[in-house]
């Protein structure tokens, strides 16, 4: 029983994985080609979410300025930081709504990309950071799930929205991982060029 409830997992995951391939490859490029247009003009990525995004936000920066999965200079690239008892947070009323919205106004520039990832949409510390990013007149890429919720509505028409078509939060989590790999692999390919594998 429980064999069958892990495999089913795997098999729901490469579904919607799958399915939202068509829908999501098109804002996938559009926000490959706004980072790009970022880094190549001298200006960074700030990156962040609330809980588990948070960590995936992470993940995305240590890809970027590290590498990927080939060796290139360091890009330009932060994760805005979170207070770490609320990691495991991802809720609307997590915490102080204001924290990564101050450190974009700190740091923010009007060349610079917002990355900003939220499972549900309705992260109140996101969506402060994409309002503090409009202020500083930067471009939002934003990686949410469902149906996009309050960070979806406060988007403006310049910026990229990739929305997972699911609900739990897990499952967008997932096909976040495989969109900031994406993400990577698609500005390594435009500075790079193509490689097979």
């Amino acid at each position: 029983m429980l064999e069958q409830r892990i495999q089913q997992q795997f098999i729901d995951g490469a579904d919607l994985t799958f399915q939202a391939g068509p829908t999501l490859s098109k804002p996938i490029a559009l926000a490959v080609q706004a980072i790009l247009a970022c880094v190549t003009s001298g200006g960074k990525v700030v990156a962040c979410g609330a809980g588990p995004s948070g960590l995936l936000a992470a993940h995305f920066v240590a890809h970027f300025v590290g590498r990927f999965e080939r060796d290139r200079p360091g890009l330009a690239a932060l994760a805005l930081a979170s207070d770490p008892a609320e990691l495991l947070a991802d809720t609307a009323e997590a915490g102080d709504a204001d924290r990564f919205a101050r450190q974009v106004r700190a740091l923010g520039e009007s060349s610079d990309v917002l990355l900003a990832l939220s499972a549900s949409g309705d992260s109140a510390t996101v969506l402060a950071a994409v309002l503090a990013a409009h202020e500083r007149e930067m471009t939002v890429v934003a990686l949410l799930g469902g149906q996009g919720g309050a960070v979806a509505r406060a988007l403006r028409d310049t910026d990229v929205q990739v929305t997972v078509p699911h609900e739990r939060a897990s499952r967008v989590h997932e096909v976040h991982m495989l969109v900031l790999h994406s993400l990577c692999d698609g500005v390594d390919a435009q500075l790079l060029g193509d490689q097979e594998g």
